[in-house]
């Protein structure tokens, strides 16, 4: 059970970062909406801010509540047409937070850019560092680095690869995948050798560094880390092969059990690898780490999540319900983390 947090002395101007140029802008704003909502009702002031726009109203932020995350992602020739100002630590909505809560997800939100330049901004911000984020967003060197920390992880290659080279070192079926993309979007399960190419090419629209991984048959779990303790483990069973775009943000396309049907044995040793993981990226505050578990009880970790869907029945705060945390909770422990770590950097 994660420890319990310190209530706030005092209520806190706090700034939501929601929405950016991201393959991900619709579901961050969803979670940014529900966060900035939960906060408000802890009694905190919040400004909803998307950093490729401006502040949100009130009516805008009513609209995201209402309306569903398209069942597609945004194309990459719209996200082409975003941009993220190089002076967003400038803007007094930011400057003058005493936290920068982000509610962003992939792309320059989470991939250690926005961290980059807060940092350079003395801006208190949640979730993990810069240099974590961009090692967590990169999925080769994540993978090298849980290897390195015993955590166990699928085979993989990068492309280019050969067809030969793929059926030789992995067989088939793989996983093609963007690098540095979330929410498995531009992601293909390939059974065969003349898939491949096509799903390489899919996956060079969302970045030019392509994955090829060894797909592992078996259970979808994921893990919550709050601080430096893991939530309860969860089990996702899609309606597809895979818990892709489609099955994460379309109702009814996958069943989400927390707490997962596991054996405490089970239960704790895939908790200890998320929290492995969650150290070998030097993560911080709060993340999600996602496995499969394969018919002979091994643990496969897949990637972490440094900046977690966060409406109430997103993934993380399912598992945090799990443990006794309820959502506004949840949102104001993670600022209380941000505020923690600023503290402790500045001893």
């Amino acid at each position: 059970m994660p420890k319990k947090s310190a209530v706030p002395a005092r209520k806190l101007k706090i700034t939501v970062l929601m929405g950016g140029a991201s393959s991900e802008r619709d579901v961050s704003f969803a979670s940014g909406v529900r966060v900035a909502g939960a906060l408000r009702e802890r009694g905190h002031t919040v400004t909803a801010l998307d950093p490729s726009g401006e502040v949100l109203s009130i009516e805008q932020e009513r609209g995201y509540l209402s309306g569903a995350v398209k069942t597609a992602p945004p194309t990459p020739e719209f996200l082409a047409s975003l941009r993220l100002p190089a002076t967003l630590g400038e803007r007094p909505e930011v400057r003058e937070a005493d936290v920068v809560f982000l509610g962003l997800h992939g792309g320059q939100g989470e991939d250690g850019t926005i961290q980059a330049m807060l940092d350079l901004a003395g801006v208190t911000y949640t979730g993990s560092g810069h240099l974590a984020s961009a090692l967590a967003m990169d999925k080769d060197l994540s993978k090298h680095l849980f290897r390195a920390a015993g955590v166990r992880t699928a085979d993989w290659l990068m492309a280019p690869a050969s067809d030969e080279e793929v059926e030789a070192a992995l067989g088939f079926p793989v996983v093609v995948k963007p690098s540095k993309q979330g929410s498995t979007v531009g992601l293909t399960v390939v059974k065969k050798r003349e898939e491949l190419a096509p799903a390489i090419e899919l996956a060079r629209r969302y970045d030019d560094e392509v994955m090829i991984e060894q797909f592992v048959a078996g259970r979808e779990l994921t893990v919550g880390i709050l601080g430096d303790d893991a939530l309860a483990v969860g089990e996702i069973i899609p309606k597809k092969e895979i818990y892709d775009y489609e099955c994460k943000y379309t109702p009814g396309m996958a069943i989400e059990e927390f707490p997962a049907k596991l054996d405490r044995a089970a239960t704790g040793a895939v908790q200890q690898q998320a929290v492995a993981a969650f150290r070998a990226l030097k993560l911080g505050g709060y993340a999600r780490l996602d496995f499969r578990m394969s018919a002979d009880g091994h643990f496969y970790c897949l990637e972490a999540n440094t900046l977690p869907g966060m409406t109430e029945t997103s993934l993380i705060p399912q598992s945090a319900a799990a443990c006794g945390i309820p959502f506004g909770e949840l949102c104001e422990r993670i600022v209380l983390l941000a505020l923690e770590r600023k503290r402790g950097s500045a001893t």
